[in-house]
């Protein structure tokens, strides 16, 4: 009888910037609404709401040196350097993100070569069968891209595939939209590789693109303030409330199907690792998930979160927050042998996916 082969997680790795920008920081900014009207609430009103809604009490920015792809470069040599792995025996070097490098001041998008190219450059890597290609998918990118990976590994065309997910959210959110509170900067990255037989690895997943009534929740737009910045910039714009219900209806459902397909049951799941974009949304999320299964709320280790202090950093939030419990750097967080995991996210499409990993 032939073992089927698992797509496994062999490493993981991450970057987190060292510039930590607080709420504090943003005291004395002025924000506009989208009428460009400015906020005439008292600052320090609009940023402790955001903080009870949110749950974000700090973000971290990229030096304004570093982009994209230097941030999805440290993230890959750190998963490369603490596993061991050659990196010329990569097949695939997938790279999530949505906005490719863009310099500090420029708001302008910068993707050729692609992030994935500049990426193996880096890297030094000389073997042209190493394949590197970018995937833009909104948020749930870096899961896609695992999705992805995991398809070539399964049907023997790639034996060890890289997936980073990077992103410099801070160049490309309007400074004079209060949104832009949710976003910042960093990298994570994953090297699945193929395990014949193995009791461990990839279970089941599932993507949906809910993009007839949705399609723009997220999109590029003009700033609230258009006289305070070069007319022709666009930014990253969001429908909160809208968003926000798209959500909490698709993603629990994502998730059941997600786990309904590899026949686990959600009592037998020890974690969720969600796409960290809201503290109230994934929590209501959680408890809709929950309630399709009518049982009582878990125990607060059950959902991991880095939010509160790493911010919203699209596609690097689920690796970023696996390295930092894979390699204990996550207070109360652990994942043991045999550990039943589920990712999922949601983002720019609109796009959800949903994966069910055993340790």
């Amino acid at each position: 009888m032939t073992h089927p082969i698992k797509s496994i997680i062999a490493a993981s790795g991450s970057y987190i910037p060292t510039v930590r920008i607080s709420n504090e920081d943003f005291i004395d900014h002025c924000f506009f609404d989208k009428h460009g009207s400015p906020l005439l609430q008292d600052q320090a009103t609009v940023l402790d709401k955001f903080k009870a809604i949110s749950g974000i009490a700090e973000r971290r920015y990229a030096q304004p040196d570093q982009q994209a792809s230097d941030l999805g470069f440290y993230a890959a040599k750190d998963a490369l350097g603490s596993s061991g792995i050659d990196p010329e025996s990569l097949d695939y070097l997938i790279v999530a993100h949505n906005f490719g490098d863009v310099v500090v001041g420029s708001n302008r998008v910068n993707m050729v070569p692609s992030l994935a190219s500049r990426i193996k450059a880096l890297l030094q890597i000389k073997n042209p069968n190493c394949v590197a290609y970018d995937l833009a998918f909104g948020c749930p990118g870096w899961l896609e891209g695992v999705i992805q990976a995991t398809y070539y590994i399964r049907s023997g065309d790639a034996r060890r595939c890289l997936v980073i997910g990077t992103e410099t959210l801070s160049r490309v959110t309007d400074p004079y939209d209060r949104d832009c509170l949710l976003f910042g900067d960093g990298a994570g990255a994953i090297i699945l590789e193929a395990a014949q037989g193995s009791q461990t690895g990839v279970l089941a997943h599932c993507t949906q693109t809910h993009a007839y009534e949705h399609a723009h929740l997220l999109l590029m737009d003009r700033s609230n303030a258009p006289q305070q910045v070069n007319s022709e910039d666009i930014f990253m714009k969001m429908n909160g409330r809208k968003l926000y219900e798209f959500a909490l209806t698709n993603v629990p459902l994502a998730i059941k199907a997600v786990l309904d397909k590899a026949g686990i049951p959600l009592s037998a799941v020890n974690k969720v690792l969600i796409h960290q974009a809201n503290d109230k949304m994934n929590g209501a999320i959680l408890e809709r998930l929950f309630k399709l299964y009518d049982m009582p709320m878990p125990c607060p280790e059950f959902m991991p979160m880095t939010i509160s202090w790493l911010g919203n950093s699209s596609v690097a939030t689920i690796p970023t927050l696996l390295d930092l419990i894979l390699k204990g750097n996550l207070a109360n967080h652990q994942i043991n042998p045999g550990d039943k995991v589920v990712f999922a996210s949601v983002g720019a499409g609109m796009n959800i996916n949903a994966l069910v990993y055993q340790f």
